[in-house]
């Protein structure tokens, strides 16, 4: 597969998930925002999903209809919903030869859905969070068509690839944003509604009351978040995926190549599997939640190197 082609499926597969996971976080955000939080702020989200000015994210971070309206539809955002969907699209035409047709048509309508005129209107004068739930349908269906139509070829390698690597970076992003609003103490004894919410934008809440039994403690969250093997929004299940769908390339690459993404996966992997919580220690967890990060996004950079020859 040429470089440009692998990079482009790549890069399609992040900008989805990407969608995916704002699209979750954003629902279960506005939900709080409404649910009687004293003093909500969207100020760690705009931190994360929002190019704008540091004055324009404080003008409007208590304003949750505005903050949906930014992060979902404003085009002068770079990171915003709808140039996720536009550049995910842009790669998908430039390597139709390389997805299935039902893909390209999925992806497509998706587009067009997310530029419908009466969206903006329906997010101000109706219920956001219908229209967030439709977003996050029309997301599923990309995924189960991904899954169903797409030949288990070197193309799909990279697409689970691409996949896996955006979705660890967001489940940190998420764990990073909820421990933020509690100041990473880790000492409470009761549930916590930042970690419920979590759960919630992971699709992982009912796993966790199913597992223990609504024994709500924050170190059971965490580890279900950073190690359950699994939970499909794991770290340690999205290293493991991103190394099974990995090794699929050694036969097609270069030996020096597939030796420094090895070691680099491998040394993530390894860092997880190692590590465990101390609930005493939150400055700890965040020192660890950054590394791991750089870990994916050195992944990240070594395969633009190395496999998709860009400097």
């Amino acid at each position: 597969m040429l470089s440009r082609v692998a990079d482009a499926v790549f890069w399609m597969a992040r900008y989805m998930e990407r969608t995916n996971g704002m699209l979750r976080i954003l629902r279960t955000n506005y939900i709080s925002s409404q649910d009687e939080v004293k003093n909500f702020s969207w100020t760690p989200l705009l931190r994360n999903f929002s190019d704008a000015p540091e004055e324009k994210r404080a003008a409007i971070g208590n304003n949750s209809p505005a903050v949906i309206e930014h992060l979902l539809l404003d085009r002068d955002n770079g990171a915003s919903v709808i140039n996720n969907i536009t550049r995910a699209r842009e790669n998908a035409r430039a390597v139709q030869d390389h997805i299935t047709k039902e893909v390209w048509q999925c992806l497509n309508n998706y587009y067009h859905i997310i530029r419908e005129p009466n969206l903006l209107q329906q997010l101000q004068t109706g219920d956001p969070v219908t229209v967030l739930d439709a977003m996050v349908y029309h997301g599923m269906l990309y995924h189960g068509t991904v899954d169903i139509t797409m030949a288990r070829g070197e193309g799909f390698n990279y697409l689970n690839i691409g996949k896996f690597l955006e979705r660890g970076i967001l489940s940190i992003d998420m764990l990073h944003i909820k421990l933020l609003e509690m100041d990473y103490h880790l000492e409470h004894k009761t549930e916590v509604p930042a970690l419920r919410y979590l759960l919630y934008s992971l699709s992982g809440y009912e796993l966790y009351m199913k597992t223990h039994r609504g024994n709500f403690q924050v170190n059971l969250v965490l580890e279900l978040i950073l190690y359950n093997d699994n939970f499909p929004h794991s770290v340690a299940y999205c290293l493991k995926q991103l190394y099974r769908y990995f090794e699929r390339l050694e036969p097609e690459s270069l030996p020096e190549s597939y030796k420094q993404l090895e070691f680099l996966i491998g040394r993530a992997m390894t860092r997880v599997k190692y590590h465990s919580i101390n609930s005493n220690d939150g400055e700890g967890l965040k020192q660890f939640l950054q590394q791991v990060r750089q870990d994916f996004t050195g992944i990240a950079a070594a395969f633009n190197q190395y496999y998709f020859g860009n400097q």
